[in-house]
């Protein structure tokens, strides 16, 4: 056991030994006789909670109405330009707007299913000491540290992607469509946001929202906990 503390004294150099000790204690006492919780195992089991919570909440995300049903991530008609769908709705085009939007919805749907390797790569770059002060985090830390790490080379792989899945649902053309009849109404001034921007931080924030729900069942719900692995790791925290 003493040769354990040391270890994860040294790949933990900000926590104290007494720390560690306690630590150390309450995990033994949560697993019994299965021994203990070794920080390698901690880093796999992160690991595999976060590739858990991003297969779910990717499969969810890019089934037909994954987006445009669920109103937790479902994308609106970008805000910066609200005048242009309340202009265009009280001149009777408002199905025109929905149609947008739904298929602005639906290339976000397609683009989510092309999103797991592109998370799942980046996750292999979590340290052991990541990993570890992810477990005594908040409940949504995994998430949040995938956010905070990897979040603009995300955007940067993930918008070639989404323009191509809004081209394939006709959403450019739309949207297009939508600006350039508002363009033409008198006495309005002349707007052209960058779609593209927007349908992808949008869709990306929508797979953290769904990663951070999985990440809280896998926390809260043993059930949720679906390996060997899991089950240690996290009903460590228990």
């Amino acid at each position: 056991m003493r040769n354990i503390i040391l270890a994860l004294a040294a790949v933990l150099g900000a926590c104290t030994t007494a720390q560690i000790n306690q630590t150390m204690g309450d995990v033994n006492k949560a697993l019994g006789a299965e021994g203990p919780l070794t920080t390698a195992e901690v880093a796999e089991g992160l690991k595999e909670a976060l590739i858990k919570g991003i297969s779910t909440g990717s499969d969810l995300a890019s089934q037909v109405d994954g987006y445009f049903m669920n109103p937790e991530i479902k994308i609106p008609f970008p805000p910066e330009v609200k005048k242009v769908e309340d202009k265009l709705r009280q001149i009777g085009l408002g199905n025109e707007v929905d149609k947008f939007v739904m298929t602005l919805n639906r290339g976000a749907e397609d683009a989510a299913k092309e999103a797991k390797p592109i998370f799942i790569t980046a996750i292999k770059s979590m340290t052991i000491q990541d990993a570890w002060g992810i477990l005594k985090g908040q409940p949504d830390a995994a998430t949040q540290y995938l956010k905070r790490t990897t979040s603009a080379q995300l955007k940067e792989k993930f918008q070639p992607v989404i323009q191509n899945s809004l081209k394939k649902v006709n959403a450019t053309r739309y949207y297009g469509d939508i600006v350039n009849t508002y363009n033409k109404i008198p006495l309005v001034d002349d707007v052209n946001p960058n779609l593209d921007d927007y349908a992808t931080d949008k869709a990306i924030e929508g797979l953290f929202t769904m990663i951070a729900k999985e990440e809280r069942n896998i926390r809260q719900d043993p059930l949720a906990r679906t390996t060997e692995l899991l089950k240690k790791v996290f009903g460590a925290q228990n």
